[in-house]
């Protein structure tokens, strides 16, 4: 069962969260947690609680339809970043000018979903557990 997340203006720049994004999207849940749990970058705390959130609402949505949940059964199947409004400040710069400023924002969406059943059934073969 599919359940997705989001986070908007989120006060990162969408160019920094893809690249985090990027580190996670098609790797199972715990792995993906364990990725942004040590990555130096400061917007995987961000992208590591939309995911937290994802997992959490497919949780939610297997005890309601009454179905069995395993967590490292599950996928991240889709990530993406969104540009969210920029919020424009100046600066004031020599000789009476001013320049401007960006604050770039960030709405992240995760999607995570059930893993193929034979990518689970390779999992087992080999051995691996996560």
């Amino acid at each position: 069962m599919e359940a997705m997340a989001k986070a908007r203006y989120v006060r990162v720049t969408p160019q920094k969260a893809r690249r985090v994004v990027d580190l996670v999207r098609g790797r199972r849940t715990g792995d993906a947690l364990a990725v942004l749990e040590f990555a130096p970058q400061a917007a995987s705390e961000p992208v590591r609680k939309v995911v937290e959130s994802a997992i959490a609402n497919a949780r939610v949505k297997a005890d309601q339809a009454g179905e069995p949940f395993d967590e490292r059964g599950y996928v991240v199947s889709a990530a993406f970043v969104d540009e969210g409004p920029t919020m424009k400040r100046f600066r004031p710069r020599a000789q009476g000018r001013a320049a401007r400023i960006n604050k770039r924002t960030s709405h992240i969406t995760v999607v995570v979903a059930p893993a193929p059943a034979r990518a689970r059934a390779a999992a087992s073969s080999t051995g691996r557990t996560s």
